[in-house]
């Protein structure tokens, strides 16, 4: 078999090497089988058996997640066991069967398709995401009934494999927890994608914006990452594998000698002081954030705690979980994002509309508005962990004061009732906001005097900056944070911040890359935070450079007229100070 080499958009850094794993969201197909008169009672009590098995298989999945990940992880599953205690369903596939005669498998086929079609047309947003879950229940009980050993679903991995996927959504991150997974290749997706941030957040390589790899790979087909190039080979010759041993070899001699860095400072060889904290998605993901060494948590994700489950998280929910970040990572600081749904994120237990336009319509600050219901939960358990550690709270997407004053109202409103019931919390907590729309950008300055601080989020801001969607493979190579039009964007913000006295970070992909990371440091930014597993070598970039160099080239970077002539130029300069 000769080897076939495909070219996508490096997502995550890292060589893997294994067999793949195709994470197949289409139906089964069942041929139709017909049964005489004396196999009937026998292909019933088949059918009722395969639903006896897939209830306990569901049963202990979800004992596993609870144990794992907590109880609200777990309770998506409760709906699929609704699903198969339903008298509706069961007796349809039990008389179809004496009807038509025909196979157990074959009449549940034709009733469940019917169920996933009735979903998926119902108006209510919240009933037709429930075609997704009669969906996977169909999957569970047709493999017992036609003896399928494998279901291409995550819950079966069982070996260090490649997923392969035309898409991987911000609610599979939350299934990707500790599975055995060497790495991640997709159909479609940017730099900045959900499978970029998770395969960051796991470090593990990825490559996204594959157009056909879903086509042009098969299951266990031996597969190469290399997560820096972009580049996938299939079935590789073994010179290739040779080849990519020793890059292996020689990448990960390197992270040995970053792991000395661990304890040491982000401080320049000038001696500049920068903060290097780590981006979270889950409270169960500090190990890692410790391992690495991050100063704190720049970013927590809190919607994660709301994805892939029927209802939402309560209040006691989620004050542990924030309460158990504060706790493991002090003395150090975790700055928690308050809901940011919508755009590419949603939730089963909320109806958001789908936009035309997601990205650009009811998501973040302003669904939480919207909702202050939900959004004075969050505020109450985010205070309530305050007194743990060292907690900051931030908006997300605010465009300007309105907002800005309205979630502030929103969240005295909160602390007044708190008061009032005797509950503690830091009367001194810090809330700053995200600046990632274009309009906070212009307004920066009012903006910076009635905050306590600022994050930069770059992801977003660049798409709306440029106005390129960062999770379509199609404009990727529009997507440029080196864009002069971005940088001036970004160094606007700081100074604002400065000028008011506010502390000014930034948590975008950018900020993981050392040659972004190197611009950003020039420009005088106090703060980067990035998935764990590129700390050390941001770190070691900073280590090795001067801040006067930094602001000479960020200076130079700025008078630029491309994106291209900006990289090409910081790459250049950085390879004098840190050869190789």
């Amino acid at each position: 078999m000769s080897e076939i080499v495909l070219k996508g958009i490096p997502a995550a850094p890292g060589i893997a090497y294994g067999p793949s794993f195709i994470l197949d969201k289409g139906e089964f197909i069942v041929p139709n089988r017909s049964i005489s008169s004396s196999e009937i009672d026998s292909e019933i009590a088949r059918f009722e058996e395969a639903v006896n098995n897939a209830r306990r298989e569901i049963q202990g999945l979800k004992t596993k997640i609870t144990q794992d990940m907590g109880e609200g992880h777990a309770k998506i599953f409760d709906a699929h066991l609704l699903v198969l205690q339903d008298a509706t369903l069961i007796n349809a596939v039990t008389c179809g069967i004496r009807e038509t005669k025909s196979s157990s498998e074959y009449v549940f086929f034709t009733v469940i398709r019917k169920f996933v079609e009735a979903f998926a047309k119902m108006p209510d947003e919240y009933l037709r995401e429930r075609a997704s879950d009669v969906g996977d229940i169909s999957k569970r009980v047709l493999k017992h009934l036609m003896d399928e050993s494998k279901l291409h679903d995550l819950d079966n991995l069982q070996d260090d494999l490649i997923i392969v996927a035309h898409d991987l959504s911000p609610s599979d991150a939350v299934s990707m927890f500790n599975k055995k997974i060497k790495g991640f290749l997709t159909d479609i997706g940017g730099r900045t994608s959900h499978t970029a941030i998770i395969a960051k957040s796991l470090g593990v390589p990825a490559v996204v914006g594959l157009k056909d790899a879903t086509l042009r790979i098969n299951n266990q087909d031996s597969v190469i990452i290399d997560g820096k190039k972009g580049l996938v080979i299939i079935n590789p010759s073994l010179a290739t594998k040779e080849l990519y041993v020793k890059e292996q070899s020689k990448i990960t001699a390197s992270l040995e000698k970053l792991e000395d860095l661990k304890s040491l400072p982000a401080q320049t060889i000038d001696g500049k002081n920068i903060s290097i904290l780590a981006n979270l998605e889950l409270s169960s993901e500090i190990s890692a954030v410790l391992k690495y060494g991050a100063g704190g948590i720049g970013l927590f994700r809190t919607e994660f705690l709301y994805m892939n489950r029927l209802d939402l998280p309560s209040e006691e929910e989620q004050y542990q979980a924030y309460a158990k970040a504060a706790s493991a990572i002090a003395p150090f600081s975790v700055t928690i994002r308050t809901l940011d749904i919508g755009g590419d994120k949603f939730i089963s237990s909320v109806q958001i509309p789908r936009d035309m336009s997601p990205f650009l319509g009811y998501r973040a600050i302003r669904f939480c508005l919207e909702r202050p219901d939900i959004f004075k939960t969050q505020l109450r358990a985010i205070l309530r962990a305050s007194v743990h550690g060292k907690v900051q709270m931030m908006y997300p997407m605010i465009s300007g004061l309105g907002e800005l004053r309205q979630a502030n109202a929103i969240l005295n409103q909160v602390k007044t009732a708190m008061r009032d019931e005797k509950i503690s919390f830091d009367e001194h907590m810090k809330v700053g906001i995200m600046v990632e729309v274009p309009s906070a950008v212009m307004m920066a300055e009012p903006l910076a005097r009635e905050t306590d601080f600022f994050s930069i989020g770059t992801n977003d801001l660049i798409q709306y900056t440029l106005a390129v969607d960062r999770v379509n493979e199609k404009t990727a190579h529009l997507y440029e944070p080196a864009h002069p039009a971005v940088l001036k964007m970004i160094q606007k913000t700081i100074d604002a911040g400065h000028n008011e006295g506010i502390h000014v970070a930034l948590c975008g992909e950018m900020a993981s890359d050392p040659l972004f990371a190197f611009l950003l440091l020039g420009m005088g930014i106090d703060e980067l935070s990035m998935s764990a597993a590129s700390i050390l070598a941001v770190k070691r970039m900073i280590r090795s450079v001067k801040l006067q160099d930094a602001q000479r080239v960020a200076y130079e970077a700025m008078q630029l007229a491309t994106g291209q002539e900006v990289e090409e130029f910081v790459n250049a300069q950085l390879r004098e100070f840190l050869p190789g």
